[in-house]
């Protein structure tokens, strides 16, 4: 591993799995020891410990390492770590085993069916204060962020320090086959496919949408691979079934990616909550996976309205490359631009919202929730298809009601609709303040579908008949249209110019007759709309524009 391109977070891959006759003698000892009983999160936590994710933790961090991390991002030797690994479990029965044990003792981990998970060897238990984590973790104690409720249900008043010993990994279902531990995954990388670069990708509770992708590929600009982890650990329900945006990446990947080039593997990952702090370790994580690089979108690991949109980027600000050993790549927000064509960020496109369709996850999921296929613009069709089999709940309640209001699903996704009555329109006379509907939503789905690929179309469509000098490419019904119009409108003034010479200067009566200055605007008119009829481009007209005819061959050096 030393030759590798990239090192493990603090120069060493942590592996505390016990196998073998150390596994087995472990497992004897242990029918002995004190027992603690963890829920399902603490499980995820110490494997992710005992394999090596969170290199160069081995365990749960003593007092004076948690406090360090917890107030300063960096334990006690200055290495740099976001979140502080805490074990403090909660229940009467739990707290009575830590007050028994002593500095130097090991007490078993298990599940709720007794099953031994891993060994701590105790090397310190303090006093969990859980306002002081919620203060310095999440920068808020209010109950409604999702990390800070967590602690107040999850945790318990004493905490226990030391090292782990893994018994037992955790079966990771329908996720098994796909498993990729960071030692499965530096081979991979660096023995097997000889890489030199690879950009980590972290991502959680939506299908693969073209945000995703327009990260991935320009990434593989200059990278030799991609590794992708959907997170298949979530804390809400109203999601897409973790299966199910696996196969949707699955899809996505075999049509659209380079072969061998892109990894995919679940991560299961404790939820933390904890925004920018969070999209650190995350960084952390893929440079444990091998990554050298890690692809940052542009509100990782964001919770709510509770941090800004951007604070996932600024967070980076605060450590120097080289301390945090992997290059870190930042991406704004993703739209698609019916005027461009494409995929862009505010980095990149000029146009205002009329043009743009946002790529909302949560929006997406809702638009699949009500049964309908986002514009492909936004997510592919394959993704789409398999995601809307697997979101939950699906459909309207009885109040014809969903998770997320229709009036927020489209807001973020057509943020246009409000104020223009279609994709690149002109603006309403009055822009709609009322609360949107499913009619709304529907009519919004419609006009993204029909017309945001036809803008750019029609744009080039101008430019090019006003440009292609070979008029054998271009319809000639559009130029004998606009001979037509102008031939008309011709006619049009010679009459009116006619009617103009007979006009009086006054008329007995103004119904029946004009007077001379009303068919004067009349002529003005006409002129008006011929100076604004399109130009009809002719084959004579387009030789004109060739002004230098020599043989092409006198440029290559031919003067004979």
């Amino acid at each position: 591993m030393k030759n590798y391109p990239q090192q493990p977070h603090g120069g060493t891959l942590v592996n505390r799995v016990l196998e073998g006759d150390a596994r087995e003698e472990a497992l004897q000892r242990a029918q002995n020891l004190p027992t603690i009983v963890v829920d399902l999160e603490a499980i995820i936590t110490l494997e992710m410990i005992a394999i090596g994710v969170l290199s160069p933790n081995d365990g749960f961090m003593d007092e004076v390492n948690y406090k360090s991390v917890l107030k300063e991002g960096r334990l006690t030797d200055g290495t740099i770590w976001p979140v502080p690994l805490s074990f403090a479990p909660i229940g009467k029965m739990n707290e009575e085993v830590i007050r028994s044990l002593a500095i130097g003792d090991d007490v078993v981990l298990t599940d709720y069916y007794k099953k031994p998970i891993a060994i701590l060897h105790v090397s310190d238990i303090f006093e969990y204060d859980k306002e002081m984590r919620a203060h310095y973790l999440f920068n808020t104690t209010d109950r409604h962020h999702p990390g800070v409720d967590s602690i107040y249900r999850r945790m318990g008043n004493l905490a226990i320090g030391g090292q782990i010993s893994l018994l037992n990994r955790a079966d990771w279902g329908p996720f098994e086959k796909m498993r990729l531990e960071p030692k499965d995954t530096w081979k991979l990388f660096y023995e097997e496919r000889k890489w030199k670069t690879v950009g980590g990708f972290i991502t959680g509770a939506n299908p693969l949408h073209r945000g995703h992708e327009y990260i991935h590929k320009n990434a593989l600009e200059e990278l030799d691979g991609v590794l992708i982890q959907p997170l298949v650990e979530l804390a809400k329900r109203e999601y897409t079934r973790h299966e199910f945006r696996m196969l949707a990446y699955r899809a996505v990947l075999d049509t659209y990616y380079p072969k061998e080039r892109a990894q995919l593997a679940p991560l299961r990952v404790t939820y933390i909550f904890a925004g920018p702090r969070e999209t650190i370790l995350h960084a952390l994580i893929m440079k444990n996976y091998g990554c050298t690089h890690a692809l940052i979108g542009r509100d990782h690991a964001g919770v709510g309205d509770f941090y800004d949109k951007y604070e996932s980027h600024s967070i980076f600000d605060e450590y120097t490359p080289e301390e945090l050993g992997i290059d870190v790549r930042l991406f704004h927000e993703v739209f698609y631009c019916a005027r461009c064509s494409s995929l862009a960020t505010t980095q990149t496109c000029p146009h205002d919202i009329r043009y743009r369709i946002n790529i909302s996850g949560t929006g997406v999921r809702e638009l699949l929730r009500h049964g309908m296929m986002p514009p492909k613009e936004i997510i592919r069709p394959e993704s789409a298809r398999i995601a809307m089999q697997g979101v939950q709940p699906k459909g309207l309640d009885e109040h014809g009601e969903s998770i997320s209001p229709v009036s927020k699903t489209i807001n973020s996704i057509f943020p246009y609709y409000r104020t223009s009555r279609r994709i690149g329109y002109h603006p309403r006379k009055n822009p709609i303040t009322r609360e949107l509907t499913i009619e709304d939503l529907e009519l919004a789905v419609l006009d993204a579908r029909t017309n945001a690929a036809l803008i750019y179309r029609d744009v080039f469509r101008e430019f090019s008949y006003v440009t292609d000098h070979n008029r054998d490419i271009q319809p000639s019904w559009i130029t004998d249209s606009y001979l037509d119009m102008h031939a008309q409108q011709d006619m049009v003034l010679d009459d009116l110019q006619e009617k103009l010479n007979l006009a009086e200067e006054e008329t007995s009566d103004e119904f029946m007759y004009q007077d001379k200055s009303e068919v004067e605007k009349e002529v003005e008119a006409a002129k008006t709309v011929k100076r604004y009829t399109p130009y009809p481009v002719t084959r004579d007209a387009m030789d004109h524009t060739t002004w230098n005819p020599l043989p092409y061959k006198r440029y290559r050096g031919d003067d004979e």
